[in-house]
């Protein structure tokens, strides 16, 4: 238990970080997938849409339960969420081209490269989080 406990002090955030990405990512693949496989929308106007939720869904859980952030006045939360915004609209810019090149110029497998994309948007979403918008 001991070494459970000094695991989890060491690194709690990353692996609450990775806990609400999975379920980010689970938000962004339950509206991606309808749209580019049932709605027939191209998988970039998919992406968008579904990067829009998943930009929300993210926000209210990393701030108070991966970074800590548990001031919700406007004076915080505006500058806050207008960095988080705009961390992910660089990651969903990059996944989104990543994704229309590769998917709707290339033709290839749209669910495939929507996965592979993810771990790479991921990454870049810690990173961004953690040393520009939940400084501490």
């Amino acid at each position: 238990m001991e070494k459970l406990r000094r695991v989890l002090e060491k690194y709690g955030d990353i692996l609450s970080y990775l806990f609400f990405g999975v379920l980010t990512t689970v938000v962004n693949y339950l509206v991606y997938l309808p749209c580019y496989n049932y709605l027939n929308l191209s998988a970039a106007v998919s992406n968008v849409i579904a990067w829009a939720a998943a930009v929300a869904f993210a926000y209210l859980t990393n701030k108070p339960f991966v970074f800590k952030s548990h001031d919700w006045s406007a004076k915080t939360v505006v500058p806050e969420m207008t960095k988080f915004v705009g961390g992910r609209l660089f990651s969903g810019g990059l996944e989104t081209a990543v994704i229309f090149i590769t998917v709707d110029l290339l033709l290839w497998n749209g669910n495939v490269m929507k996965l592979i994309t993810s771990v790479l948007v991921v990454i870049v979403n810690y990173v961004i989080s953690k040393l520009l918008v939940f400084r501490k």
